[in-house]
């Protein structure tokens, strides 16, 4: 495809390497000389400097014959502004914005084709904010991802001494687990690097293991892994910008929250909207302000300020004082891999998190959801089934005979997702969810209309993945 990219900032450097390597025609246009010359020596790919709301500018891009048009800078107007310029100068099939204010997205009429033509929104911090808040939901993990509208949870867990299942081979996993509940691990990674899961493959103390299962069965699946964390009820946030507060409303009513802000007008604005969380003006790196808000009886410390220097030295400072686990929002991933599992539990790519949703855009017209994982080393994509057995590949074939894909591999299957069924959780009466979740074994049947989660250890096949998953063209 023929992507135009505009805003070289984190997010649209994130969307660019991510569709570079994908052997797309990449452009990026940003008004820093700079920003693109550095970006520039790192991928193969054309750059402009330019004002992003310029048809002229936007012309030198190649918008006259391109495919799509990704407008992720900082401003809402500029994108906003593009994206109607790319409508309705240029026609360009597929236009997608960033928004950050939530008054355009809570206005869909706005985003029409009549107004300005947005194809499809994306918000990075409301992504962000939501994944946050799944981890708060489960305090053991290191990444919580969801498929089909919620039915099936991949965790990432890092296996600790004192687990079920460290020091055991896989296949004996069933055996704890019992009949009445299936997982899969999809990935392991030991000393970052991937291993490839096998029945006959040891879980080691310090592994990090992606697991995949029914949402209602992924905390039975999680204790096989570790030991099983408290619930969160003290959290203290550090940066009261848009995730900041976004995260503390969220965990109002949950948890007890102290949000920490250092500018003075910001901290009041925060106070007006936040009902019974606590805000206080200060310093996150301030050894005296933790020490006074308890940070050693706190459970998790989330450094989520613009600056990933003060983020890094705030978390590595709450974990010394004896906060139980921290997290920091780390832009490069150099730093987020130094730290991670050092002074930091958690480190995480606010670009990487929120490029998933546009990713799918992009992709296919099969695939609708897209989740990055370690920080963008590997994905886990979701793909819809269409054809029947005579233009698929797929389709009424086991999952043994599938193609091997070196890299990629088929893990579970939502069925019938527009239905429901009766689930019943441990220890609680049945409760109706949508779809049957399947566990791809190898002699599991692949039907049409089928939702499957494959797990791709790097961008490279993904483009191979697709095509297994495509149907002849006259099939529709």
């Amino acid at each position: 495809m023929k992507i135009v990219i505009l805003g070289a900032g984190q997010v649209g450097t994130s969307v660019a390497q991510s569709l570079v390597s994908e052997s797309n025609d990449i452009t990026v246009v940003d008004s820093n000389r700079e920003r693109l010359e550095n970006l520039q020596v790192r991928l193969d790919l054309r750059t402009v400097v330019g004002n992003a709301i310029l048809p002229s500018t936007l012309r030198d891009a190649g918008l006259d014959d391109a495919d799509m048009l990704i407008a992720v800078t900082q401003s809402d107007q500029t994108n906003l502004v593009a994206c109607k310029l790319a409508h309705s100068l240029f026609n360009v099939p597929k236009r997608i914005a960033r928004l950050r204010s939530a008054e355009y997205l809570d206005n869909p009429l706005l985003l029409a084709e009549a107004n300005f033509a947005v194809s499809y929104a994306l918000c990075p911090e409301q992504v962000i904010t939501d994944y946050l808040v799944r981890l708060v939901e489960f305090p053991e993990a290191l990444q919580v991802l969801h498929f089909a509208d919620g039915r099936i949870a991949l965790v990432g867990v890092k296996a600790f001494a004192g687990g079920l299942m460290v020091g055991k081979p896989i296949r004996e996993m069933r055996e704890h687990l019992g009949d009445n509940v299936d997982a899969r691990i999809s990935a392991i990674f030991r000393l970052d690097h991937p291993v490839i899961p096998t029945g006959d493959t040891i879980i080691e103390e310090g592994d990090e293991v992606f697991v995949l299962a029914a949402e209602e069965h992924i905390r039975r699946v999680m204790i096989e892994m570790r030991r099983m964390t408290a619930p969160v009820k003290r959290v203290i946030i550090a940066g009261g910008g848009n995730i900041g507060l976004r995260v503390a409303q969220r965990l109002e009513g949950r948890c007890m929250v102290k949000l920490i802000e250092s500018n003075p007008v910001r901290t009041q604005t925060i106070a007006n909207l936040i009902g019974k969380g606590l805000v206080l003006l200060g310093d996150a790196t301030d050894e005296d302000l933790l020490q006074q808000e308890s940070i050693g009886e706190t459970d998790l410390f989330l450094a989520l300020t613009n600056d990933e220097e003060d983020n890094i030295m705030s978390a590595s400072l709450a974990k010394n004082l004896g906060c139980k686990r921290v997290l920091a929002l780390i832009n490069r991933r150099a730093y987020a891999e130094l730290v991670q599992g050092g002074p930091i539990d958690i480190a995480i790519s606010p670009a990487q998190i929120s490029i998933g949703d546009l990713l799918a855009h992009v992709r296919s017209g099969f695939v609708v959801k897209v989740h990055s994982l370690r920080r963008g080393a590997a994905e886990a994509i979701e793909i819809v089934v269409h054809g029947d057995e005579k233009n698929s590949r797929v389709v009424g074939r086991r999952v043994e005979q599938l193609p091997v894909i070196p890299g990629a591999t088929l893990v579970a299957i939502v069925r019938d997702l527009d239905r429901y069924e009766d689930i019943a959780y441990a220890g609680m009466a049945k409760i109706k969810k949508k779809g049957h979740v399947v566990i791809a074994h190898k002699h599991e049947v692949i039907r049409s209309a089928d939702h499957v989660i494959v797990f791709c250890l790097n961008n490279r096949v993904i483009k191979k993945v697709e095509k297994l998953f495509s149907v002849g063209l006259h099939f529709f």
